[in-house]
């Protein structure tokens, strides 16, 4: 397995994470059986981080991770890396109600995500959505305190701009940002990512594969689950999906003339966009890890990379990357 450094600060971590979310949320129903293989499988590959959020269903995705660790072999226990996002709020039916960033409310997430992970710390700690009524300054003062309590080792962030960037890393150091980055989701070249370098922050890029549009698995005619949240989803709706899957055909033919898939072409841009960027992989089969894996093995020239950019440049994209209510969220889209 290749290696990167989550940033400066930051630890030495997989080139791929994986990211579990879609094996307790959002993504539908998904087999447990098959989801505990998948960590088991992901972590005899040698991937080392896990990325995890409290509000998973509600703890649910916590409790799975345990349930993999406690039954994986020792020595994958003790190289694994836990990340977990904090702060969003859900009602019982589980619906999202605020974010809360407060000092005190930091360190009782952290000491129930300790508890369901049956661990003594974790590795990577961060808000999910920056909480718009608490400073960041707050919220990573707290983290920064468990950190000296030996509960938490290193302080990450998620979904927010340069300005929330800068103020964060005058706080404490931050090893990673947590970001949507692909080739249809590249908004963070701007301004983010070159904050980021000079900050010595890395980054774990989510929704590499755009939660499985331009994975080339994703068809028109496809049936949503009424509880996978894609279905809500700008860019998987009419007429934005009929342009995006157009894409996606594109990308596909310089996939086949490579001889590998079009998951693997998505996966392998966004591993060269630089060594300071971890991808996370949605994987919730064991089929979909080893596709994802078969991408570090995939080399892009300056030929294929152009051709790349001519068949999804940047912004290509129609539809923003969540519904309007979620996007009011994120300090990285301000």
């Amino acid at each position: 397995m290749q290696t990167r450094t989550l940033g400066t600060t930051g630890p030495q971590t997989s080139a791929l994470g994986l990211g579990c979310m879609g094996m307790s949320a959002l993504y539908g129903d998904a087999d447990r059986t098959e989801s505990l293989a998948t960590v088991h499988a992901a972590l005899d590959a040698g991937i080392t981080l896990l990325d995890t959020g409290d509000f998973y269903g509600m703890g649910h995705n916590e409790l799975l991770l345990n349930e993999a660790l406690r039954t994986a072999p020792p020595a994958a226990r003790e190289n694994a890396l836990i990340s977990v996002k904090f702060g969003a709020l859900r009602t019982v039916e589980g619906a999202f109600n605020g974010y809360d960033g407060r000092p005190a409310a930091v360190k009782n997430f952290a000491a129930y995500s300790l508890q369901r992970l049956g661990t003594d710390h974790i590795d990577v700690y961060r808000i999910a959505r920056l909480d718009p009524d608490v400073p960041i300054e707050e919220t990573v003062g707290a983290i920064a305190e468990l950190i000296e309590a030996g509960h938490v080792r290193h302080v990450g962030l998620s979904e927010v701009g340069a300005e929330t960037l800068r103020r964060a890393a005058a706080v404490a150091p931050v090893s990673d940002l947590q970001i949507e980055y692909s080739l249809i989701s590249r908004d963070i070249e701007e301004e983010i990512l070159p904050t980021a370098r000079e900050l010595g922050i890395g980054i774990t890029a989510y929704g590499v594969l755009s939660r499985g549009l331009i994975s080339g698995h994703f068809s028109r005619d496809r049936r949503l689950a009424a509880n996978d949240f894609r279905g809500l989803s700008p860019r998987f709706q009419g007429a934005n999906l009929d342009h995006n899957l157009g894409l996606v055909e594109a990308l596909r033919g310089i996939a086949d003339r490579k001889g590998v898939s079009v998951a693997q072409i998505a996966i392998a841009w966004v591993l060269g966009r630089g060594e300071d960027i971890v991808p996370l992989i949605g994987a919730r089969t064991r089929e979909r890890l080893t596709e994802a894996l078969g991408a570090l093995d995939v080399t892009l020239d300056a030929d294929d990379l152009a051709a790349i950019e001519q068949a999804v440049p940047a912004g290509a994209a129609a539809g923003d990357r969540y519904p309007a209510n979620q996007m009011a969220h994120l300090d990285s889209e301000r």
